[in-house]
């Protein structure tokens, strides 16, 4: 697959407790990006944070292992092809956050591309 210089990075933000028919949404959400053959995806899990819906701030202490600690998704491809997956996914996600920003595409290569 080749990647235009120019690409764009999603982020989605969502809550590590956050489900999709009983499983954590961002796995459903990754699933969802390699069925439609985006460039990559991956998941981050934060160590501190909070959102529109938090109350408190979430941060990782080893009393607190099963709190809901933040999730971002980050996908990078094509403007066209984001937007499309966006659209597919908007109504699952029922809290969080969706960024979408031009990023300039360096290096995106597979072992079996070039001397490696």
């Amino acid at each position: 697959m080749n990647l235009p210089e120019e690409g764009y990075l999603l982020r989605i933000f969502i809550g590590e407790s956050d489900k999709h028919a009983g499983k954590p949404l961002y796995e459903w959400i990754v699933v969802q990006a390699h069925q439609q053959e985006l460039a990559g995806a991956t998941v981050l899990r934060g160590v501190m944070g909070y959102g529109a819906n938090s109350k408190v701030i979430q941060t990782f202490k080893i009393v607190r292992l099963s709190e809901d600690l933040p999730v971002v998704i980050e996908i990078v491809d094509t403007h066209d092809k984001l937007e499309k997956f966006l659209a597919s996914i908007d109504n699952e996600i029922h809290a969080g956050m969706a960024t979408l920003e031009k990023v300039q595409v360096r290096i995106y290569r597979s072992l079996g591309d070039g001397d490696n």
